[in-house]
């Protein structure tokens, strides 16, 4: 599989670590070098304008989506290839599924992860089969992934649905993970009392 276009989910915030925005940075610019289109959250700000103006920089084609109160709060990205605004968040989140052929999560907060969860769960239930990578720059998803396995064992995730995401720590191997994902038949509900 070629994936033509990758959504970003990430910080509005830079976060802590200079590592962040340098895995944005490049995370921009290896879009725009492969020619995949970069979908985002639309906003000028954090490790999401970072990512943006790299992929600009570089001369690639990035398409924001962004809803109409944050527009408004004047944290769009004015020099994108195209932007969409929405009425609702998820009528955003369903427009950026919609536009990606796959994702990437970087570090960010309750909106990455929100983000990243819908995409997880519409994947769980196959709406969609596309492959969602988690770039864990500086080890920063190991708590998150500590937690989903700590659901695993407390029996609220079943194993095979870990299949539903990949993990690498450095972008060329994400990005190898993820052409080579086969989206796999999942079944949420084997019975009534069991996962």
């Amino acid at each position: 599989m070629t994936i033509q276009s990758i959504c970003l989910f990430c910080g509005s915030s830079s976060g802590s670590n200079p590592a962040y925005s340098a895995a944005a940075r490049e995370l921009g610019a290896t879009l725009a070098e492969r020619a995949i289109t970069l979908v985002y959250g639309g906003g000028n700000i954090g490790l999401m304008g970072v990512a943006a103006d790299a992929a600009l920089a570089a001369g690639g084609r990035v398409v924001g989506v962004i809803p109409g109160f944050l527009k408004e709060k004047e944290v769009a990205h004015e020099s994108l290839s195209e932007l969409h605004v929405t009425q609702t968040m998820h009528e955003r989140k369903a427009l950026m599924e919609d536009l990606s052929g796959g994702f990437i999560a970087l570090p960010g907060g309750f909106g990455t992860y929100d983000e990243l969860f819908e995409m997880l769960t519409w994947g769980q239930l196959s709406v969609h089969q596309k492959p969602i990578g988690l770039l864990n720059v500086a080890g920063f998803f190991d708590p998150l992934l500590a937690m989903v396995q700590h659901g695993v064992r407390e029996g609220f995730i079943r194993e095979a649905n870990l299949q539903l995401f990949v993990v690498a720590d450095t972008l060329p191997e994400l990005l190898e993970r993820m052409n080579s994902y086969r989206a796999a038949p999942v079944t949420k509900w084997l019975s009534h009392d069991r996962i």
